[in-house]
Formats: structure tokens, sequence, C-alpha cells
């Protein structure tokens, strides 16, 4: 193994002086060697296939492929260094035992961290609405991974336009969470949707926000209808029962500033007194 090491960085040296390279140290030119290992499964490890690329300054001039199981040269170089390393029977079973001790065994290490970890769902995305009016703020958290599908409905009507979202912020523990506003004055009697669709989840995740503002009305209305005709009571009461400081014409012409029907400001009334026995 050592001797087909050595046989190897010789032949990339060799390569390096036929492309051009200066072999004296401080040359002012750049030049790049850089070697690509590539690992491809189907299926899981069912079928594994290893690839080793050898570039210069961005030229793959030589590579091998484990389902041909030797050196394909790229260039008119790069078939010369092929058929020498072809012919070392030592380094070709080091380079066809890759797709074991490379591709398989590091496929077992990361099977819990990458693969079991895809679609993983850690919790249903929440939606609120925020303190300003005409806003609706759908909140997803915790998913992964990070590509996520979020949208605004009106009713079946999807929203697309005044729909603003954040980035996708990753928290930092494989997870991620997003942040969709929709700055539109909700409409009364309407329903609007957040829908979020992700890998992880079999249907859609759907929240619903029915806008009621018409009933929110109409009790402040009665709310404060009912105060008034309790205060219009109250100073009839008072008149009716001859409190000496108000006299009727005060409390009629206060009920024609108050709009009660039949009142006007401008009549006036004397009420009897009325002296208990």
């Amino acid at each position: 193994l050592a001797m087909g090491r050595v046989a190897a960085a010789g032949a990339l040296l060799a390569a390096l002086l036929m492309l051009g390279a200066p072999p004296a140290a401080g040359a002012e030119r750049v030049f790049q060697e850089m070697v690509q290992s590539e690992c491809h499964f189907i299926n899981g490890t069912e079928r594994v296939r290893f690839v080793k690329r050898f570039i210069y300054n961005r030229e793959q001039y030589v590579h091998f492929d484990s389902d041909l199981g030797h050196f394909v040269g790229d260039t008119p170089y790069g078939e010369e260094v092929a058929r020498y390393w072809n012919s070392d029977p030592e380094w070709m079973e080091h380079r066809r035992a890759a797709v074991d001790r490379h591709c398989r065994h590091n496929y077992e290490l990361s099977t819990p961290f990458l693969v079991e970890r895809r679609g993983e769902r850690r919790a249903d995305p929440s939606q609120s609405l925020s303190p300003s009016p005409g806003r609706l703020l759908c909140s997803v958290m915790d998913f992964y991974p990070a590509h996520i599908q979020v949208r605004w409905f009106q009713g079946e009507q999807e929203l697309s336009e005044h729909v603003v979202a954040t980035d996708v912020v990753p928290n930092g523990d494989w997870t991620y969470q997003l942040l969709v506003l929709l700055e539109t004055p909700p409409q009364n009697g309407l329903t609007y949707t957040c829908q979020v669709e992700h890998v992880s989840l079999e249907h859609p995740l759907s929240q619903h926000r029915e806008m009621l503002l018409d009933t929110t009305r109409s009790k402040m209305l009665t709310g404060i209808g009912g105060f008034v005709l309790g205060f219009v009571f109250l100073v009839l009461g008072l008149g009716v029962w001859g409190i000496p400081h108000l006299q009727g014409s005060s409390v009629l012409r206060l009920l024609g500033v108050l709009g009660i029907p039949g009142f006007s400001p401008l009549q006036d009334l004397s009420f009897s007194q009325i002296t208990p026995h």
C-alpha cells in the first residue's frame, strides 16, 4: 500500500510538471490541485457508488468510479495517469474498498444525525393576532428541514398580496422558525386561514381566524345605550321626587340636549312640590 501511495504521489508530481507548474518555491503564479470524493446512495446502502475526482486548475483530468472498478482518464495526460494507477493491483484494491471503508461506514455514522432527522416535525404552527389593527401573524416554529411553504387564505381564495415573511431562522438545534404576516384590514364575517405545507406532514396544517367585528361593535353600542338610558331614568326619578335643587326645567333641558324624542331644550314644565304628611 505504501508503494502505491508513493507511486501516486510521483504521478501527481509528474502531472504538475507536465502541466506547467513551477517546482520552485515562491513562484508568483498559483496552481491548484483538488481531490474530490463523492458517495452516492440509492435506497440507503442497498446500492452505493464511490467516485473520486482529480482536478487541476478547475479541469478534471482523471477519476475513479466504483461502478466501473478502475480509473478513467478525462484528458490525454489523465489517460496516462489512469493506465499507471490501474496497473497497480494493491492501489486498485485500496480504491475499490473505499465503497465500504468510506461511504458505507460514514453513512452508518451520520444516519442518526441526518437521514433520520429529515422531515422531523417538532411542533404544530401557532397563529396569533398582532396588537396592531389590520394585521394577522402566523408563527411556524420548530420544523426540520428548512424548506417550508406558508400561505394565507381569505375563505377559499389565496392571498398573494400584502403578505410579508421573514427569512427561515435556525433555532440552533437543527430546527427552524418562520413568521408570515398578513397586512390587510380583515373584513367582517370572513375567515382567514394560515396553511402550512412541509415534508414532515401527511396533510397541510391549517389554523383559522374568523373576524366578528360587527358583533363586537354592536355589543359596544348596546352598552353605551344602556348607560345613557339609565342616566335618563335617574334624572327623571330625581325630578319626580322633587329634589329642591333640581328644577323640572333643568330636567327637560337635559333631555332635549341628549336628543330624547318629544322633549325640547326650550320647553319648560313645573313640577308640584309634594309635601309629606
